[in-house]
C-alpha cells in the first residue's frame, strides 16, 4: 500500500464521496482486502461495485483509520472517488442531481440490501473539497468493553464484551492510564510495522463502571500504531485485578520492549473519527501527510 494522494471534489471529472459505515467485526479478517479472506473493505467494494447505472467507482476506498480481525466499529469513515454518469438520461429511474450523482439517499438504501447484514452505511454524502477520510482526521476514539462479572459475558453480549475472571477497581485502572497519556515512543505496546513510527500523542485514556459489573475503557489519539490500543487494554487490566503495580504499565512504556499482555479483539470498537471545518480540511490532510512522510499507522 502507498499513500494516496488527496483528490479534491471534481479533480480529474471525479467526485469524493465520504460514506460512514458501521460493522460487527466478529466474522471479518480485518479491514483490508485480502486474497480469500473476507474482509470489510473487500464485501464494502463489492457492493459499491454492484450499484446501478448513476456513477462509476473509479478507484478503491480509503478508510479513516484499519481495524483488524474480530474489531467492530460504531461509525467508520471512508472516502471513494467516482465518476458521474455524463448522460443523466442513461440512469434510467435512478434520480441524478445536477452532478451527475445518484440520489446517495437511495443508493445507501441499495447498497444496504446488497450488502451483509454485519456491514451497514449509515450515510453517504459529496465530500467537501479537500476532504481525505485518512489524512484529514484529527482524531481517532475507541472503546473497549469488559465485564468482570463472576460468571463472564451475558450471552447477548459476548461478540463484543471481554469476560475477565478477577474483579476490575476503576480508580487504580485511571491511575495507572494517566501516566501513559501525552507523546511517548510507544514502541512496548505496538506490533512493529517495517518504516513505521511508534511515536504517538496519547490523548485520552480513562476507565469508567457503566454497570454493576462492565466496565468500559475510552481511548483517543490522533493515530494508532498496530494492536495498540489492545496492548495498552491488556497491560492496564493486569493492574486493575491487582496482579500488577500501578507503576507497571509506565515502567513497560519506558522499556520499548513489547509485552505480550494484549487483549482480545472483540472487545474493541471503533466509535468516531473527528475531522477540522470544511475550510480546514485540505490543510489538516496536507499536514499529515507531511509529518508521516512514508510511514503509515495502521490501525488499533
Amino acid at each position: 500500500m502507498t499513500n494516496e494522494p488527496v483528490v479534491p471534489t471534481g479533480e480529474g471529472g471525479l467526485v469524493r464521496l465520504r460514506l460512514d459505515v458501521a460493522y460487527d467485526g466478529t466474522d471479518f479478517s480485518g479491514w483490508a482486502r485480502q486474497p480469500d479472506r473476507r474482509t470489510v473493505q473487500g464485501v464494502l467494494e463489492d457492493a459499491l461495485g454492484k450499484q446501478p447505472p448513476g456513477a462509476a467507482v473509479a478507484r478503491s476506498v480509503v478508510v479513516a483509520g484499519r481495524t483488524d480481525a474480530g474489531v467492530h466499529a460504531e461509525r467508520q469513515v471512508v472516502h471513494v472517488d467516482v465518476r458521474p454518469y455524463a448522460d443523466a438520461t442513461a440512469a434510467g429511474r435512478i434520480a441524478i442531481d445536477a452532478d451527475g450523482l445518484p440520489d446517495l439517499a437511495r443508493m445507501r438504501h441499495r447498497w444496504n440490501r446488497i450488502l451483509p447484514p454485519d456491514v451497514r452505511v449509515l450515510d453517504a454524502r459529496v465530500a467537501p473539497d479537500g476532504f481525505d477520510a485518512r489524512f484529514s482526521a484529527t482524531r481517532r476514539h475507541y472503546r473497549y468493553q469488559v465485564s468482570d462479572a463472576p460468571w463472564g459475558v451475558a450471552p447477548l453480549r459476548r461478540r463484543d464484551t471481554l469476560a475477565w475472571g478477577r474483579p476490575l477497581d476503576v480508580d487504580v485502572l485511571n491511575e495507572a492510564s494517566q501516566a501513559l497519556l501525552g507523546l511517548h515512543d510507544f514502541a512496548a505496546y505496538c506490533k512493529q510495522r517495517e518504516g513505521a513510527t511508534t511515536i504517538r500523542e496519547l490523548q485520552r485514556l480513562g476507565w469508567r463502571r457503566v454497570g454493576e459489573y462492565e466496565v468500559h475503557a475510552e481511548v483517543s489519539a490522533d493515530a494508532f500504531c498496530h494492536s495498540m490500543v489492545r496492548s495498552l487494554v491488556g497491560a492496564l487490566l493486569l493492574v486493575g485485578d491487582g496482579r500488577r503495580d500501578v507503576a507497571w504499565p509506565h515502567r513497560v512504556l519506558d522499556s520499548r520492549v513489547r509485552e505480550s499482555a494484549v487483549a482480545p479483539a472483540h472487545g474493541l470498537t471503533l466509535v468516531r473519527i473527528d475531522y477540522p471545518p470544511d475550510e480546514e480540511l485540505a490543510a489538516r490532510a496536507e499536514q499529515t501527510r507531511n509529518v508521516r512522510s512514508a510511514l503509515f499507522d495502521n490501525g488499533a
